[in-house]
């Protein structure tokens, strides 16, 4: 309806100008018109809207975009501005203590936490085993670095998030064997490690639950997704953050995907970690 685009455009141009604190003297003097044309933007009651020129000056002068003041939106956002806050690249540290991840963890207090991690889920590490993956990049002594992880990770744990993490299964088989990236891992630490897993996905069931696929049929990249507000990808030096709803919720089925193709659920995951010590 022209009418009422017409009029929301009005009320809309209103509100923009009372958020940035500008008279129609100040807007009319940016968009270089006469001052009684911003009055009668404002007042008029009629079906007409200003031409493209004017709406577009209008919304560079007030930092909101033209699509808003035409109610092509409900974003006030520019689309560079929208696309700004949708997509951010953030350092990824190779360390324990990760305090962006603890952040993205704290936001999204509540949410159902989806995971597939680099590797094995820091959370279910045993001490040993996070300092022979880790110590090679400590920058502190190695007890006070498992301490301040052991903080956050014991908040993740007691918090009111629900965490599904995938894994593909070759992985945990090359854990069990120590072979690729886990050579040089002592057989007691795997050990213990699968003992550990094993308690943990038992005790902690159905709050955290485990799946296992299988990486020849699926492939997923290391990501996290934070409920509906973001999805994570690991670059590895870096963290690709969507916060757009449309990218997470791909990335949501994508998870959703590994799931449902799963070789390995949740329930039988105790079964398969007391089945992967007798290849150590």
């Amino acid at each position: 309806d022209k009418r009422l685009r017409a009029d929301r455009f009005r009320q809309r141009l209103a509100a923009a100008m009372q958020g940035q604190g500008m008279t129609q003297s100040a807007l009319s003097r940016r968009i270089g018109v006469d001052r009684s044309t911003v009055s009668q933007l404002l007042k008029d009651k009629g079906a007409r809207l200003p031409n493209a020129q004017v709406v577009g000056e209008c919304a560079a002068a007030l930092g909101v975009s033209a699509d808003w003041l035409l109610s092509l939106t409900d974003r006030p956002e520019s689309a560079a501005d929208i696309l700004a806050n949708s997509l951010t690249v953030t350092h990824a540290p190779r360390a324990l203590v990760d305090e962006q991840i603890f952040n993205w963890h704290q936001e999204a207090a509540g949410y159902k936490i989806r995971h597939v991690p680099a590797s094995m889920p820091d959370m279910l590490k045993t001490n040993d085993m996070l300092v022979w993956e880790y110590s090679p990049h400590l920058g502190r002594t190695t007890e006070q670095a498992i301490n301040a992880s052991r903080d956050r990770l014991n908040w993740m744990s007691t918090s009111q998030s629900d965490y599904e993490i995938a894994l593909p299964r070759h992985d945990l088989d090359s854990f069990a064997r120590g072979t690729g990236y886990y050579r040089g891992v002592p057989s007691d630490v795997r050990r213990e490690q699968l003992d550990k897993f094993a308690e943990l996905t038992s005790d902690l069931y159905p709050r955290l639950r485990l799946y296992l696929f299988d990486a020849r049929r699926l492939y997923s990249s290391p990501i996290t997704i934070f409920g509906p507000l973001l999805a994570v990808l690991y670059l590895g030096r870096n963290y690709l953050a969507f916060r757009d709803t449309e990218r997470v919720t791909s990335f949501t089925e994508h998870f959703d995907n590994l799931v449902r193709q799963s070789d390995i659920t949740a329930r039988q995951i105790p079964d398969h970690f007391a089945g992967l010590k007798t290849l150590i």
